[in-house]
């Protein structure tokens, strides 16, 4: 199964490159000018978060077994609280993050929303995202710091160190090959949001539309948990 789907994903990957010329770190107040409310609201959210039990829910690859690969890699968690998937909602998820929930309510373009627990020393191998029709946005709740006071969370993204704090986010295209490494002792959390690809070729845009309803019929087909 996981071979099929690296198959698919990279000629998805390649339909979109040739249609969509985008950089790897994309500019928010252009793609995502939405972004300024997350941003405001991260020390409600971050306080939301942290009354889950993100140690308890589930992993990456027990949401999506192809993903095992990058999440099972080295026995430590990389854990998702998933509050939204493709446009699907998980209603209870959301109950217990209000602030979180209010502002995807006011966010249609949000079409997937997780906050994701990273364990210490845990590495996420690099990887590339499955199509371009969706950007990503990371939003720092709690990122350990480093003996120097730098963050100890590092993302290459394209080949580019990338480092963000508290409060700081970054809007990027996650089908440029990247790697995690969270090089503390604590846990990293941050809020991780899929972002509709604003205007897109016509083409593009069916079908990403396409991709996103395939992938809503395979969760309901397969029965996806994202309890918490």
């Amino acid at each position: 199964m996981s071979n099929i789907y690296d198959l698919g994903t990279d000629l998805i990957r390649r339909i979109y490159e040739k249609r969509i010329d985008a950089p790897a770190i994309l500019d928010t107040s252009t793609h995502f000018p939405n972004a300024t409310k997350f941003e405001a609201a991260w020390q409600s959210i971050r306080d939301e978060a942290l009354s889950v039990q993100l140690n308890r829910v589930p992993r990456f690859h027990d949401i999506m077994p192809e993903q095992a690969e990058i999440s099972a890699n080295d026995g430590l968690d990389w854990r998702m609280f998933v509050l939204k998937a493709y446009d699907m909602t998980i209603p209870e998820n959301l109950a217990r993050m209000p602030t979180l929930s209010r502002l995807l309510s006011e966010c249609p373009e949000v079409k997937s929303a997780a906050v994701s627990f990273l364990a210490p020393h845990k590495h996420i191998p690099p990887h590339r995202g499955p199509f371009r029709g969706i950007m990503r946005f990371h939003l720092g709740l709690v990122i350990p710091k480093q003996a120097d006071g730098r963050p100890a969370t590092i993302m290459m993204i394209n080949r580019q160190e990338k480092r963000i704090s508290d409060g700081e986010c970054m809007l990027w295209d996650d089908t440029f090959e990247h790697e995690v490494m969270n090089n503390a002792d604590q846990a990293r959390i941050a809020l991780l949001l899929d972002v509709w690809r604003p205007q897109m070729p016509l083409d593009m845009e069916i079908l990403s539309r396409l991709i996103v309803r395939s992938v809503q019929v395979g969760m309901h087909y397969r029965g996806v948990s994202f309890a918490g």
